[in-house]
């Protein structure tokens, strides 16, 4: 992936520069390698620090209204401290950790919805310039694929997947965002549950999952808790040992959640979280839905969706309002 911007900012022929990421897809907790290229403009200058930018596309949701936009999830400084002569060329390799909770854009290739992107931002005598940006690709850990895949071989179909703005309260949640997996139940759970919403929390020493039912169904009266939380380990363990655990969840949640349902619908429940928000489709992507029922692993294709990529597009027209980033 690359991208070269200009830096307009720091004067007509300024230096220009050109991020390249290594090729495949990234994993949460794992290193992102590359190298910066930069190419001096019509003067010498100082580059005073290289950042790059770990952005996400998200759903924020207001009193009045609901939008997208970009938040900064992490900053990593790469360089910097070097004078750049006049037309020179300088490269900067580079070799950063993602954040643990780093969203899942892809499985096995095939979009999910999410939009990361990595930025680049120069700082050169004193003024600071946001270089383009491209998007990120990002897989799931080992311990997330297999549970994806336990739901799969349960029977389950996925849905879409969403970033939404927000804390999920009683979670060791350290991002700004968290990413929701929506996913269908087979036809013989279709009357218990219609959906379940999955959020996966990772940490050095394990992941927290957090699992709902039926979150825009309405079903739930109010003050109801329905979020249901379970740990596991990134251990390897044997797929039918996962499918077990997953099973073990499910049964947990549908049963906490027809104890709880009313026989008519109340006022919608949802997440205890510190921001409100919606479930909808990807943030810069629309994802065809699976239809209920469907038994869809993720060998067997669980990810069996059409994605209308705006990647490209994702970020125009949000340089400002960066709430999430820090200077």
């Amino acid at each position: 992936m690359v991208f070269k911007k200009l830096l307009g900012a720091l004067g007509v022929g300024g230096p220009s520069v050109d991020t390249v990421l290594q090729p495949g897809p990234a994993l949460p907790g794992g290193p992102l390698s590359g190298e910066v290229r930069l190419r001096g403009g019509g003067t010498d200058v100082t580059v005073e620090q290289i950042s790059l930018l770990l952005v996400a596309r998200v759903e924020v949701e207001g009193h009045d209204e609901e939008h997208d936009s970009t938040v900064v999830l992490e900053r990593f400084t790469v360089g910097g401290g070097f004078r750049l002569a006049q037309d020179a060329e300088h490269t900067v390799p580079f070799t950063v950790t993602l954040p643990w909770e780093t969203p899942v854009t892809q499985l096995h290739g095939q979009p999910l919805g999410p939009v990361l992107g990595i930025r680049t931002e120069l700082e050169v005598a004193g003024a600071r310039d946001k270089g383009d940006q491209d998007a990120l690709a990002v897989g799931p850990l080992p311990a997330q694929e297999a549970i994806l895949e336990a739901f799969g071989q349960l029977g389950y179909g996925f849905k879409s997947a969403d970033l939404e703005l927000g804390h999920i309260r009683g979670t060791g949640q350290r991002l700004p965002c968290y990413q929701e997996i929506e996913i269908v139940p087979p036809a013989g759970q279709a009357h218990a549950v219609n959906e379940i919403e999955v959020t996966f929390l990772a940490a050095p020493d394990g992941l927290e999952v957090v699992i709902e039912a039926d979150k825009r169904a309405g079903l739930f009266s109010g003050g109801q808790d329905t979020v249901h939380r379970f740990t596991t380990s990134h251990h390897a363990v044997p797929q039918a040992d996962r499918n077990a655990e997953v099973d073990a969840w499910l049964q947990q949640v549908i049963g906490a959640h027809a104890a709880h349902a009313a026989p008519y619908p109340y006022a919608q429940g949802g997440h205890h979280h510190d921001d409100h928000h919606r479930s909808g489709p990807g943030t810069g992507a629309v994802v065809a839905g699976v239809a209920a029922g469907a038994a869809v692993g993720v060998v067997g294709g669980m990810v069996a969706a059409e994605v209308i990529d705006e990647i490209g597009d994702a970020f125009e027209g949000d340089e400002e309002g960066e709430g999430a980033e820090e200077e």
